[in-house]
């Protein structure tokens, strides 16, 4: 619980540094432009702008990183929303049913339920945090590999949410993402896959082959058009529609908790981040949603319950980091460094002794988000207006952003040559209606599944008891199997209603032919 006196200290921090404060809107700026650019990572935007605090004070210098962080969690919502082409992995969700509104001239719309629900579940995640980072450092201390491989099997089930009209060619997808995923050297030092090319022991880059997988069918399918979208009246840019969005979110209060809750807890795990996040919380709203059916043709609920995730993830990664001192992801591992940079040392000992500054840090992260809203409506506006470009000259620039993205990535030309790669292996697989969401997922999940299988068969010597000693995996295993029962159970109901109104339409139909039939005979 909040310590009463600290928060007091936390407030005097914040406002004896007000000129800390003006850092806020350039950092928001920085991680908006850089994760709308895809290819750029949230991580490598935060390294290129890391030496710069290094002259800051303490305080001023996290709040910039942290400013950062947070733009960058909803920048790549933007190209994801408008081409099809996520900024970043936490982003992927969001093109599912975001690009969808927007090929039905929704993008304002969809722009502003990202926005808002970034905003609101950033807001929520670092008030939890506030409460429960002292409990939590204690939770994430008792995570070993069995959890991670159960929050790894969790992730692959949502495969068959992804998969295509063809089940089979679905689940042959993934196989191929999984697959995929474990080329080059495991943690127990077998290589597999590689041809004797020596770049591929350590796998192949996700962030090259998911921009090439996605972006080779986007690409191509706006190469025959004149514009990004095709109706003149639908490329309107309006501040109006992007307010009626941001409103239009608070519609869908159960998707954004369910997003946020799944978010805090996804991101707190180290090395999971919302990149797998926003892929559970996506899937958990489709299988709870009456309306199912329509999730991938433009539902504004999915758009609202990817974002809610991903700015929710921040929350729980900075308690990990803050807690004890370990990086939930790239961007946190940035963080850290920042901290070393001022002979600070994030853990335990830095929130027993200095929780005021804790305090101080997540209390400005929740003006971060709220000034996000009012910065984020501004460049949503500059940015929308791509649609406007002719495709003549938005593809090729696309093209050139995404090869340089890559090459970045890497830092050698293996970036670009995986992006082409995969762009021809995303064309065959559209050309013959594979889902390339499922490759994609699958490339995430595979190595992190198999790293934790082996860990946890090192720990536990063989032995399948040994899962009964984890009440935490359990409890996780649970939960899938109970969202599995209900999953089905929904469906047999579902089935059931749609017989008995086929049955109720065919009655219908015969009485209605029947009384024709009477009112023939009667006139004759």
């Amino acid at each position: 619980m909040i310590d009463i006196s600290a928060f007091q200290d936390a407030l005097g921090i914040m406002f004896s540094s007000v000129g800390s404060w003006g850092w806020i809107v350039p950092g928001l700026i920085v991680g908006l432009v850089f994760s709308a650019i895809p290819g750029i990572s949230i991580t490598m935007a935060m390294a290129i702008v890391l030496p710069m605090s290094l002259y800051m004070d303490f305080f001023s210098a996290i709040v910039f990183l942290t400013s950062v962080y947070t733009g960058a969690g909803f920048g790549g919502s933007v190209p994801a929303i408008l081409m099809n082409i996520p900024g970043s992995p936490s982003s992927f969700a969001t093109t599912f049913d975001g690009y969808a509104m927007s090929k039905k001239g929704e993008h304002n719309e969809a722009l502003g339920y990202a926005l808002f629900a970034s905003t609101i579940c950033g807001i929520g995640g670092y008030l939890l945090l506030l409460l429960v980072v002292e409990p939590l450092a204690d939770i994430v201390l008792r995570i070993g590999p069995l959890e991670m491989f159960a929050v790894a099997i969790w992730g692959m089930l949502l495969l068959g949410s992804l998969g295509s009209t063809y089940i089979s060619r679905g689940l042959l997808a993934a196989a191929l993402g999984i697959l995929l995923g474990t080329i080059g050297m495991n943690t127990a030092g077998f290589t597999r896959g590689t041809m004797g090319i020596p770049v591929l022991l350590d796998g192949i880059s996700p962030i090259p082959a998911m921009i090439g997988l996605l972006a080779a069918g986007q690409l191509l399918s706006l190469a025959g058009r004149d514009y990004i979208i095709e109706a003149e009246g639908s490329r309107e840019v309006s501040v109006r529609r992007i307010l009626k969005g941001c409103w239009g979110t608070m519609k869908f209060p159960g998707v954004l908790l369910r997003g946020s809750i799944i978010g805090i807890v996804i991101g707190a795990v180290p090395g999971v981040g919302s990149s797998i996040g926003n892929l559970i919380a996506y899937a958990e709203t489709k299988r709870t949603a009456k309306d199912s059916a329509t999730f991938g043709k433009g539902n504004p609920k999915g758009v609202v319950a990817a974002e809610s995730a991903v700015a929710s993830a921040e929350g729980g990664s900075m308690a990990t980091m803050l807690a004890l001192g370990i990086p939930g992801g790239g961007a946190t591992a940035i963080l850290i460094a920042a901290f070393m940079m001022h002979n600070i040392v994030p853990g335990p000992s830095f929130i027993e002794t200095q929780k005021p500054m804790v305090y101080a840090i997540i209390l400005n992260n929740i003006v971060q988000a709220i000034v996000l809203l009012a910065v984020g409506i501004g460049f949503i506006y500059v940015a929308s207006n791509i649609v406007k470009v002719r495709t003549r000259y938005v593809l090729p620039a696309i093209l050139v952003i995404a090869t340089l993205g890559t090459y970045a990535v890497t830092g050698e030309t293996a970036g670009p040559i995986t992006l082409f790669v995969f762009a021809l292996l995303g064309f065959a697989l559209q050309r013959y209606q594979y889902p390339v969401s499922a490759v994609v997922v699958g490339i995430l999940l595979g190595r992190m599944l198999e790293t934790e299988f082996l860990r946890s068969y090192q720990l536990s010597g063989g032995n399948p008891l040994y899962l009964f000693e984890r009440p935490g995996a359990l409890a996780i295993i649970g939960v899938m199997l109970l969202s599995l029962g209900m999953t089905a159970w929904g469906k047999r109901r579902q089935n059931k209603a749609e017989a008995e109104e086929e049955a109720a339409m065919l009655r219908l139909q015969q009485e209605d032919a029947a009384n024709r039939a009477g009112s023939h005979a009667t006139k004759s």
